[in-house]
């Protein structure tokens, strides 16, 4: 009855789904994977936000130095003095409601225990009528200020996909980058940067603070992974099906051509 299976139809469909359930098992696992990075993404960010600040250049305390994954979102400390003279802004971002582009707004940062310069993300701001004009900034507090913050790691084209192009007006830059900064300036940069929260004395007036990173959400990956291990498991179903109601429409014909009358010679 199932000699059909046999047949080049049939050895192609068999093919097909025998190249199909390796696939969608190995899909299922990638997005497992995917799933587990998130995971363990919210969970260190989630760490590194209730974490107690501790001094930003007692863990970046050299120029160049990048800052590890394990140290992203660090709540972090540090004391000095703003210079104004070496703020820059960054183009093409985007504000806590996600839908207004503008500039975040890059100040140095004297450290008071000269141990170098860090770079602070003091917030956005809104665009101006002229992208070639520089934005109007909230003026950085003058005199000795304790800041805190998330420590961030330096952005590259490569790591934000941001292309980083020359020829951009006045203090204006497509990254945060403290490598970019040291050969504009001169200046000694500690590696990586500080993500503004809170500034002691308070300002009356500054650029709006970055929220901070969605760490709740764990995305689709799972229900992905889910779904291609559930097609995995209907394929063979689904061939099995095909070739029962194959099998049992052959045997109507072949019943039904067995009971049809033989005709009568005149």
């Amino acid at each position: 009855m199932y000699r059909f299976l046999l047949s080049r139809r049939w050895l192609i469909t068999l093919l097909i789904a025998l190249l199909l359930v390796p696939t969608t098992i190995k899909l299922g696992i990638w997005q497992y994977h995917r799933h587990e990075a998130r995971v363990a993404r919210n969970e260190l960010i989630a760490t590194s936000l209730t974490a107690s600040p501790v001094p930003y250049d007692t863990l970046s305390a050299t120029p160049g130095f990048a800052v590890p994954k394990s140290l992203t979102w660090r709540s972090v400390t540090a004391t000095g003095e703003y210079d104004p003279a070496q703020e820059f802004v960054v183009r093409k971002r985007t504000g806590s409601g996600g839908d207004k582009i503008g500039y975040f707004v890059i100040t140095p940062l004297r450290l008071s225990d000269g141990r170098g310069t860090v770079l602070v993300n003091r917030g956005w701001v809104a665009s101006g009528d002229s992208a070639a004009a520089y934005p109007s900034v909230p003026a950085a507090p003058a005199g000795e200020v304790t800041l805190t913050g998330r420590m961030r790691a330096d952005e590259t084209a490569a790591g934000s996909g941001i292309r980083d192009r020359a020829g951009l007006p006045d203090r204006q830059f497509n990254l945060i980058s403290t490598e970019q900064q040291t050969q504009e300036t001169g200046a000694t940069l500690l590696g990586g940067y500080l993500e503004l929260t809170a500034t002691a004395p308070a300002p009356a007036d500054q650029p709006e603070l970055l929220p901070e990173p969605n760490h709740s959400d764990i995305g689709p990956h799972m229900a992905y992974a889910i779904q291609w291990w559930l097609f995995t498991a209907l394929i063979p179903v689904g061939v099995w099906v095909m070739a029962r109601r194959e099998a049992k429409d052959r045997g109507k014909e072949a019943a039904e051509a067995e009971a049809e009358p033989e005709a009568v010679p005149a």
